[in-house]
């Protein structure tokens, strides 16, 4: 893509590394963490996939930095090596939003995490039990977490 920013990173390692097996697109995640009247904030949307050759971890944003400013993409990618672990992928975020105020590193940094254990549920390579510990992702095929009291608001 060109309009793209990549931020590409080479093998994960010395240890031998575990390609992603099958495509997961559309995750989403957004992360809202109220830490009195404000806190850290992200919102992504990715297509994650096996990775090209070299293996590795290639973070790709598609998204217009206006919404997902580059700066957050370092935190982002860091999330997503530690929440992957050690599995190999190819990721291209399609959407993002940020807030001036509570937008900051550790809210990416979760959501990588988040996203990055998203697609080893959605690969099979964790347990889909594992989705239920996900508090700010979602996927294809994983039903939205029921609201915490109840009934609908009115």
């Amino acid at each position: 893509m060109s309009n793209g920013r990549s931020i590409t990173g080479g093998p994960l390692g010395d240890a031998a590394v575990t390609p992603l097996p099958r495509p997961v697109p559309g995750i989403r995640v957004c992360v809202r963490l109220n830490l009195g009247g404000c806190g850290p904030y992200a919102h992504i949307v990715a297509d994650v996939e096996p990775p090209g050759p070299g293996g590795g971890l290639e973070l790709l944003s598609a998204v217009p930095e206006d919404l997902l400013p580059r700066e957050h993409l370092p935190a982002l990618r860091q999330g997503l090596l530690e929440g992957l672990g050690g599995v190999a992928a190819a990721v291209l975020v399609t959407d993002g939003h940020y807030h001036d105020a509570d937008s900051c590193d550790l809210g990416y940094l979760l959501a990588g995490r988040e996203a990055g254990r998203a697609a080893l549920v959605g690969a099979g390579l964790l347990p889909p039990g594992e989705a239920e510990a996900l508090r700010w992702a979602s996927r294809p095929g994983r039903p939205r977490p029921r609201r915490r009291g109840g009934g609908r608001r009115s």
